[in-house]
Order: structure tokens, then C-alpha cells, then sequence
């Protein structure tokens, strides 16, 4: 262990900034990508950078002092680089231990910059265990990222605070499957079948004919345990980079133009069959609305520091949410920084904004 690195004068020292990534999540590879460009872009003159890696198996917290750049390459775990840390509930210590020889040895953090995504990292369990501990979490805190990565509890706020929604249906088991043909009748098809919770489109499916239903259902059911039909909305998706607390800044809006299909797992990552527009090619005054819209839904789900507010716009204008990302991807070629690239924030500005929210 080089205590080097950790141990610094408490007086002049720089800001101690833990990065998590990896994580027990379908999306651990892309917790790695995320997490690579914000510990590059982190302004290292001003901060010192307490990277934490979290096994994809077994859900254990690695301190690691390792090379960066196998990180994104998931090379980043061996018993060289890695030490085997928790997070201590004193809140006096307000930060991890580790395990030596000659004892306990604690390392205080000034603030977390949890860059994890979907289940185990972006839906509340991870800031709640922080907040525990009294370490400031730079994004959203446990409520609004529970709230955000549950669909059906995201719908209602959203529709309550005035916002127009999708109509949808809540699917638990056991479940009868005539019941749940009638449902899809109801809403017509094609309809979308989701998993309540989960990140990255894992387990959606676009059902166009009532056969293709019940397995799009057990498919959903393999990512939670409630699933949930979805009308869909005509349209095209466009979303919100918000960042702020009192006063909140928004990126520009950017526009997904699908040639095929919906932005599933590989249309999100590869772009295949997919472009991204930013800013989106709709008039200014709707770009407006957009963002006022976000702002609303912001708030409404108690959201922190920053966030990506999805939302579709129809032929006649009307604008639906869709989700609220409280981790969205940060890659250089992410939509999150992209959007706020277009408003006139650079990555490494984004990155030192967010930490001085927390410190």
C-alpha cells in the first residue's frame, strides 16, 4: 500500500475526490468507459483522485493504484494494485478504511463521484450507504436516484407535477396472461414491455403483434421483478443535460433520429443505425419549452448536481417524458457532455462544476 498517495498535510492539501466505477450492474463495461474520461478530465491540479473500483462478482471495494488507462479496458483488478477497502459509518472519518498489518488505516474524503450505472450504483443503494457515512455524493442522493430508476414511480411524479406521460400498465407475478393481452389490446400496439427498474435498455422489447408479448414479459422479468406495457409515443426522442441545484443551467437539446427499431443497448453505444443531433433540429421556441420542461421534471424528482431528462416529442408537438437518467453516460462522446459541450462547457469544466457542488 503507498500511503504516499493518501496521506497528504490536512492543511493545503487538495480535495480528496473518490471516483467509483465498475460495479455489481449489466452495465459495468460501460461504469468503466464513463468512469475513464471523468478521471481524465479531472483537474488533477486542484483535486486528488481516490479511485474505487468495484468488483462485477463478488460487489468488493478496491482502492486502486493502478494505471488509468486499464481501466476502460477492465484490466484494472490485481492483488498489486488493488486494496481491499469499506466505507466506515463514523461519520467522523467520513471516508473508507483498509486493512494493514499494524491495523485500521482510514482515509477521509472530501467528496464521492459515484460513475456507476443501473442497479447496485445508479438506483439509491450506493448514495445511501455515502450519505450514511457523511460523505457528500456529487449527483443525486439516494430518494431522487431510487425514484429515478424506477419507471413507474418517475411516470407518476412526472404526471402529478403537470407533465404528460406515457399510459402504462404495472405487471407483477404471478401474472394471467389473458389479463395482460387485454392490457396490450387496450393501449394497442406496437407497445414497449420494460423492466421497472433497470438502466441502459436492458430488457425492453418493442412488441408489435400480440404473439411476440408473453416472451417479451419473462424477458423483462429476468431484469426485475415488475414490469411494466408502455404505450408508444409517435415521435422522436429528445433529451436535457441539466445541471444545478437553486440555479440550474441547461445544455442544449439534442434529438435521436432512429432509422429502424428504438435506442436499445447497441443503438445507445454504437450508433449503428441511429444519429444524434445536438442542437436538435426543431424551431427554438420548442427547444425552450423542452427545457423548461426538464427543469420541471428536475425538480419534481427531488434531482441533484446533474441529471439527463429524456423526453419524446409528438408531430403536433406535445411533449411526454420518458426517464430521468441520474448517472448518465459521461464518455467525451456521451449525450450529457455533449449537450453541455454545445451550450459552451467544456468535459474538465463540467467535471470541476460538479465537484464544487459537494466541496
Amino acid at each position: 500500500m503507498n500511503d504516499n498517495r493518501i496521506a497528504k498535510n490536512e492543511i493545503d492539501r487538495k480535495k480528496r475526490i473518490a471516483v467509483l466505477f465498475g460495479g455489481c450492474s449489466t452495465e459495468y463495461e460501460v461504469s468503466l468507459q464513463s468512469a475513464y474520461a471523468v478521471i481524465e478530465n479531472m483537474d488533477t491540479d486542484r483535486y486528488e483522485q481516490i479511485l474505487i473500483g468495484i468488483s462485477r462478482q463478488s460487489g468488493q471495494w478496491y482502492l486502486y493504484q493502478g494505471n488509468i488507462d486499464d481501466i476502460p479496458e477492465d484490466r484494472w483488478y490485481s492483488e498489486r494494485t488493488c486494496t481491499p477497502v469499506w466505507v466506515s459509518t463514523d461519520k467522523t472519518v467520513h471516508g473508507i478504511c483498509y486493512q494493514r498489518t499494524d491495523g485500521i488505516h482510514a482515509v477521509s474524503l472530501d467528496a464521492a463521484f459515484p460513475i456507476l450505472h443501473g442497479k447496485n450504483g445508479e438506483d439509491g443503494t450506493v448514495q445511501g450507504v455515502l450519505e450514511l457515512a457523511g460523505i457528500p455524493v456529487i449527483g443525486c442522493g439516494m430518494l431522487s436516484s431510487a425514484v429515478g430508476m424506477d419507471k413507474e414511480l418517475s411516470h407518476r411524479i412526472a404526471a402529478a407535477a403537470g407533465v404528460p406521460v406515457a399510459e402504462t400498465v404495472t405487471v407483477t407475478k404471478p401474472y394471467d396472461a389473458h389479463e395482460i393481452q387485454k392490457y396490450a389490446r387496450r393501449l394497442g400496439y406496437p407497445l414497449f414491455v420494460k423492466p421497472v427498474r433497470a438502466g441502459s435498455s436492458f430488457g425492453i422489447t418493442r412488441v408489435c403483434k400480440e404473439n411476440e408479448l408473453i416472451p417479451a414479459v419473462e424477458s423483462a422479468f429476468e431484469h426485475d421483478s415488475e414490469v411494466i406495457l408502455e404505450e408508444q409515443i409517435r415521435g422522436f426522442e429528445v433529451g436535457c443535460a441539466v445541471l444545478g441545484n437553486r440555479e440550474l443551467t441547461i445544455g442544449e437539446v439534442d434529438e435521436i433520429e432512429l432509422s429502424e427499431g428504438f435506442f436499445n443497448y447497441e443503438e445507445k453505444y454504437t450508433l449503428k443505425t441511429s444519429n444524434i443531433y445536438v442542437p436538435a433540429r426543431i424551431p427554438l421556441e420548442k427547444a425552450e419549452e423542452i427545457r423548461h420542461m426538464a427543469a420541471v421534471i428536475y425538480r419534481a424528482l427531488k434531482c441533484r448536481d446533474f441529471a439527463r431528462v429524456d423526453m419524446f416529442l409528438t408531430p403536433e408537438g406535445k411533449i411526454y417524458f420518458n426517464e430521468v437518467n441520474t448517472i448518465p453516460g459521461f464518455t467525451a462522446h456521451s449525450r450529457y457532455p455533449g449537450m453541455m459541450k454545445a451550450a459552451g462547457i467544456s468535459f474538465q469544466e463540467l467535471i470541476s462544476r460538479l465537484i464544487e457542488m459537494e466541496v
